[in-house]
């Protein structure tokens, strides 16, 4: 996944239709749009970061879940098995990018899937195709035809927390420096 935030308006369209396709709960959340508000009055800016699980490559909540409910897909998915969850959120601790939540109602740990049923029959994750500017873009890192394998060929990106060498597969374009460094649901920044 690319997130071009040159692009991004901050509308949160991911994040309703991710809701909404995923039928999440109320008071939880797969994916949001970090707001970050920089400056004093009149010279205040305001920068946007949808964050959703990274799907890394090394994924240390795979190697910490010990039920093997979370487990990596050939095609670079991390997903969760819902029948092998014993919701003991050992992933939840593992995890750098604060991106899992426990489903109040069946007590097991979920994140965002990519749309994993969606993908499997050829389609966008919700999120991508709700964005209204084009600001996210996913696709097959390998192969070079793909769209996003000529946006990452021609954008510098970024990704969160590098130090934790997870290898994470999404990339930012144009991140601001203060977003990228602040971490979990509700956190503002500023300066």
């Amino acid at each position: 996944m690319v997130v071009d935030l040159r692009r991004c308006i901050g509308c949160h369209a991911c994040a309703v239709a991710c809701k909404s396709e995923n039928a999440v709960l109320l008071g939880v959340y797969r994916n949001w749009v970090k707001v970050i508000e920089k400056g004093t009055y009149p010279n205040v800016s305001r920068s946007f970061l949808p964050t959703m699980c990274n799907n890394c490559q090394r994924p240390i909540c795979v190697r910490n879940c010990p039920t093997a409910a979370t487990y990596l897909r050939e095609d670079g998915i991390v997903m969760q098995d819902p029948h092998r969850c014993i919701g003991c959120k050992g992933c939840m601790a593992a995890c750098p990018y604060d991106v899992r939540y426990v489903n109040p109602l069946k007590g097991i740990v979920e994140k965002c899937t990519w749309c994993h049923h969606r993908v499997d029959v050829g389609l966008e994750p919700a999120c991508v195709n709700a964005c209204p500017t084009r600001a996210l873009i996913f696709g097959d890192i390998n192969d070079p035809q793909s769209e996003i394998a000529r946006v990452l060929a021609i954008n510098p990106v970024q990704v969160l927390k590098p130090e934790k060498d997870t290898l994470p597969h999404v990339f930012y374009i144009a991140a601001d420096t203060v977003a990228m460094t602040t971490y979990g649901f509700g956190e503002e920044g500023g300066e």
